[in-house]
């Protein structure tokens, strides 16, 4: 559905060229939640600008459903964006216009006629659950509703390819997975793809199907989310997958091991069970519990005994049983 082939962006300062994007390569199926994952300045917000060409790429290729639209004209970019919507964390909405004056506006510009618009605009507010709030102004509705809107307006001409800039970031946890349950309804009912741009993990495990990493510009890993969560192949993986965990393993000298419970491991007494059969104590440093892919999954660090005997014991009993860990710098 799309694909960015060695996708680089570059900007000239005053302090001279800011590579924002360096050979970023990505495949994206048609139909899934896509998220794309970083630190503030990693580089996520231009790469996404990159895929609907709001940013052009001083090199490589975006392809979206077989066009290259690099290579289209200035009014067949315009007519191929109506396929690509996005919504924004800042909303961005015509405060001088109704509610459903802004989810008529892109179909205005499209040229749409009055009646064909009126029933466009029922139907979506209906879907974004804004039925009573039609004649509403912007500054009279919450930020959760603002947003609804503005997933209204950017459904408006009915694109395959839905992107989301840090749309939930301005919201507060409640709004914020409402929002993110109304996306999936959206990807599952309408078939939109949709790339989640993001940097919280949480927005990830909620609704992503598979998650790219992107860091200083470059993307670090990629794959299913289930995959990249069990078994991060990279530092900025693995840091933003502990999160709040990384501050407590300074507390600790020794070796230590970062073990993954998945589905059925996360009930069962892991810890209890290796301490009782090996004899052997180890320290626990972190340890929590998320919601993959509707499923329950959860790690823990651990501090190994001293004795390089009873460490390799506890790793031998760890395989014996198929769980999953790994040791951590």
């Amino acid at each position: 559905m799309i694909v960015l082939e060695d996708v680089c962006k570059d900007f000239d300062t005053e302090g001279g060229c800011f590579h924002a994007l360096r050979g970023v390569s990505l495949s994206i199926r048609k139909g899934c939640v896509y998220g794309i994952i970083g630190r503030s300045g990693a580089g996520k917000s231009t790469l996404v600008r990159t895929i609907n060409l709001l940013e052009r790429p001083t090199s490589g290729r975006v392809t979206v459903a077989g066009v290259d639209l690099s290579a289209l004209s200035p009014a067949e970019l315009r007519r191929a964006r109506r396929g690509i919507g996005m919504i924004f964390q800042g909303f961005n909405l015509l405060e001088s216009r109704s509610v459903a004056g802004n989810v008529a506006f892109p179909l205005e510009l499209a040229g749409w006629d009055a009646a064909r618009i009126a029933g466009r605009v029922d139907e979506l507010l209906e879907l974004v659950g804004l039925g009573g709030k039609r004649d509403a102004y912007p500054a009279q509705l919450s930020g959760g509703q603002k947003q609804r809107v503005a997933i209204a307006r950017a459904l408006a001409t009915r694109p395959k390819v839905l992107l989301c800039d840090e749309a939930t970031s301005a919201l507060d946890p409640k709004t914020t997975e409402q929002i993110l349950s109304l996306l999936r309804r959206i990807n599952e009912e309408l078939k939109v793809t949709i790339i989640v741009i993001t940097h919280q993990m949480s927005v990830i495990e909620a609704i992503c199907d598979e998650v790219a990493i992107i860091d200083h510009s470059h993307i670090a890993e990629s794959g299913p989310v289930s995959e990249i969560f069990h078994a991060p192949r990279t530092e900025i993986g693995r840091r933003l997958i502990l999160g709040e965990g990384n501050r407590n393993l300074d507390f600790a000298n020794g070796r230590k091991l970062r073990i993954v419970f998945d589905g059925r491991k996360a009930r069962e007494p892991v810890i209890s069970d290796l301490v009782l059969s090996c004899k052997i104590p180890v320290n626990i440093l972190f340890a929590n519990t998320r919601q993959v892919e509707d499923e329950a999954v959860g790690q823990m660090i651990v501090e190994l005994p001293d004795s390089g005997e009873e460490a390799e014991k506890v790793c031998a009993y760890l395989r014996s049983k198929g769980i999953t860990f790994e040791e951590v710098k």
